[in-house]
């Protein structure tokens, strides 16, 4: 199984909106066959282990990340598959919380004879799908934010001068978390003020995330960088029809969502994220939005590179939260991991739930 996942690693960047699985066939301690499910509408990972094992599965035990399908998408159903090559058993990490496969797939192996065990290595498998089981079992995708600052909490000077906080391999190290990530989320004001690209550039990519921001007044420049190239898709609350055909002649994809006040209402953009079908969403943004996105509750993880600097009281925060009267009142996360980046400390950090 610990193979399994490291074969799931593999598509980890490409086969969203699919989970990325891993499969590994064998018998006698020996391996027969191996597969990853790469992209959508490809072969999935049992059928690509089975495809290695030739006629030599029957009898075998399968190894799976998580539950076959069972039912038939752009691909045939990957429990048929199992049943056809006559397996004699399947150990799976997780069931499958989509309720187009949820048990089923374990139904018809079992149906057909077959052994079926689950939980071998659960935690581990929950990592590796972690926001395909987001998106399933809580209808919004796994939010990070990805924040870089100063020793003592900064993001930016007073006059806004930020670039760059961190090394070049800190920076080399988020365009690996970018790479990874099914859509990319600022907002306006970062916009504005940084006319970021949002691209994975600095390490190998061959699925570019969708740029996501969140525009409540349409205030996108028609000559922002982030609309070159694959269009983003823009949330508002705006009905400036004038606005909206502007960022729709330069290509974006202008959505309107529902509203909190003059705000956007956040869980619902989570919620649409999770129908547009993105697994994982990384934020690049500033404090304002942070804050918001973490007091509106759709925030899991918070990844904070802290480069050696100082940079004083006058300088931004990296969060824009309400004064807490008792600490108990505070937001608590749990340290997941701590690791130098070249010159810089990448810390991860999960929101107690």
């Amino acid at each position: 199984m610990a193979r399994a996942l490291a074969l799931a690693e593999r598509g980890r960047e490409t086969a969203t909106p699919n989970p990325n699985v891993g499969c590994v066939i064998a018998r006698g301690g020996r391996i027969l066959g191996e597969g990853w499910h790469a992209r959508a509408g490809e072969p999935h990972a049992e059928a690509m282990a089975l495809a290695a094992c030739g006629e030599g599965a029957e009898g075998a035990t399968v190894y799976l990340t998580l539950e076959p399908c069972s039912h038939h998408g752009r691909t045939p159903p990957c429990a048929d598959a199992l049943v056809a090559a006559r397996v004699g058993r399947v150990v799976a990490s997780l069931e499958d919380p989509n309720l187009l496969v949820k048990g089923k797939g374990f139904d018809r192996l079992r149906s057909a004879g077959i052994r079926v065990e689950t939980g071998l290595l659960a935690a581990q498998a929950r990592e590796a799908h972690l926001g395909f089981l987001s998106r399933m079992e809580r209808g919004r995708p796994w939010l990070r934010l990805k924040c870089a600052a100063s020793l003592d909490g900064r993001v930016a000077l007073a006059n806004g001068e930020s670039r760059w906080i961190t090394g070049e391999a800190a920076r080399r190290d988020v365009h690996a978390l970018r790479a990874r990530s099914c859509a990319m989320l600022t907002g306006i004001g970062t916009v504005l003020r940084d006319d970021p690209q949002l691209t994975v550039r600095h390490v190998p990519c061959s699925r570019q995330p969708r740029r996501v921001v969140i525009d409540s007044r349409l205030e996108l420049p028609p000559g922002a960088r982030i609309l070159a190239g694959e269009p983003p898709l823009v949330l508002t609350v705006s009905e400036d029809r004038a606005r909206r055909q502007a960022l729709e002649a330069r290509g974006a994809e202008v959505v309107t969502v529902p509203a909190e006040g003059a705000k956007t209402d956040l869980a619902a953009v989570a919620r649409l994220l999770a129908e547009r079908g993105f697994n994982e969403v990384t934020v690049e943004t500033g404090a304002k939005l942070n804050g918001a996105l973490l007091r509106a509750g759709v925030v899991d993880e918070i990844v904070l590179y802290l480069a050696p600097l100082l940079m004083g009281d006058a300088a931004q925060g990296l969060f824009a939260l309400p004064g807490f009267e008792a600490l108990g009142e505070a937001p608590r996360l749990r340290w997941i991991d701590r690791r130098c980046v070249g010159a810089d400390v990448r810390v991860t950090a999960r929101l107690e739930t």
